[in-house]
């Protein structure tokens, strides 16, 4: 009687590898960051729903990581990531590679992105029928944008308007849907505090394309640092990093407290980020610290508005 062998424990090792590469813990910073400041306004008016924010985190963890997966499936299909040299990959660029590392297979990879874009829409699903129903619209935003960030038909990426979808989805969408399921409406406070969080987001994605752009202008990727050019895509980024901290500098003026101000803790990271790009924005392993950088001063930028918000709660 023939026997079906059960996957070897390389190859199940492989794929252990690549989900986890897919999650990405330092990418999904990114996401943290702006639940930080929609969790934090909203304890500005009342109390925190501790079961509730944790199922909120899951959710959109699991929808980022379905995110990561199936946009490794049409970046291999176009065959940017394929593009993508050994002296070009960065550990916040060239995309997760599980495909084209040979850690997972197209319909592995196709799995696990299905798995978790289940698990996250289950979670907002629970959110709408036992919380808030109107989270249903944020949520369908959300994985709208994921989803479509690299699919047919829209292929976000692909056209020029990834970074507007980035700066739009780690900013106001995950804040306002962080707060909504708190207070179950949405503020006008939550909104102004996004703002410059998202174009922060924004900026990290957009120094991201720097190691890729000359992959993603073969695979006709035309994000805005193939159009632009990198000399001037670097002018670019350090304006769009200038306009996040304005914005933040604004926030008391709109009603928010001052203490928002603590946001700034994140500027000397972008400051540091934005000179080493404008010096070497041709020379990937240049560019990497300025990467890390961008990814600090946002993350600094969400902590320290969502510690003053939190300071100023206490204080009321």
């Amino acid at each position: 009687m023939a026997t079906i062998a059960a996957p070897s424990l390389t190859h199940r090792s492989s794929v252990l590898a690549g989900v986890w590469r897919l999650a990405d813990p330092k990418i999904t910073l990114a996401s943290v960051a702006s639940m930080i400041v929609g969790a934090s306004v909203a304890g500005l008016h009342g109390s925190i729903a501790w079961g509730w924010l944790a199922l909120t985190v899951l959710g959109i963890f699991c929808v980022e990581a379905a995110k990561n997966a199936s946009g490794e499936i049409f970046d291999w299909d176009s065959g940017t990531d394929a593009a993508v040299r050994d002296d070009e990959r960065s550990p916040f660029s060239g995309g997760k590679r599980v495909i084209v590392d040979k850690l997972m297979s197209r319909r592995e990879t196709a799995m696990v992105a299905a798995a978790f874009y289940a698990v996250g829409i289950t979670c907002g699903v629970a959110i709408v029928a036992a919380r808030e129903p109107s989270v249903l619209w944020v949520g369908m935003i959300g994985v709208a944008l994921a989803y479509f960030y690299h699919a047919p038909p829209f292929q976000l990426a692909y056209r020029g308007f990834g970074e507007l979808a980035v700066a739009l989805s780690y900013g106001p969408v995950i804040a306002i849907g962080t707060y909504l399921v708190q207070r179950q409406t949405i503020g006008t406070d939550v909104v102004l505090a996004s703002l410059p969080l998202g174009i922060a987001a924004g900026a990290f994605l957009w120094i991201n394309e720097f190691p890729d752009a000359r992959a993603d202008e073969l695979a006709n990727k035309r994000t805005l640092v193939v159009r632009l050019g990198r000399p001037r895509a670097a002018r670019a980024f350090a304006v769009i990093l200038a306009v996040a901290y304005a914005g933040i500098a604004l926030l008391p003026a709109f009603g928010l407290p001052v203490t928002a101000w603590l946001g700034f803790a994140g500027a000397p990271f972008a400051i540091r980020a934005a000179r080493r790009l404008l010096r070497f924005p041709d020379t990937v392993r240049e560019i990497v610290p300025a990467q890390a950088a961008t990814l600090l001063s946002m993350v600094l930028m969400a902590a320290g508005m969502g510690a003053g918000f939190v300071l100023t709660s206490i204080g009321s």
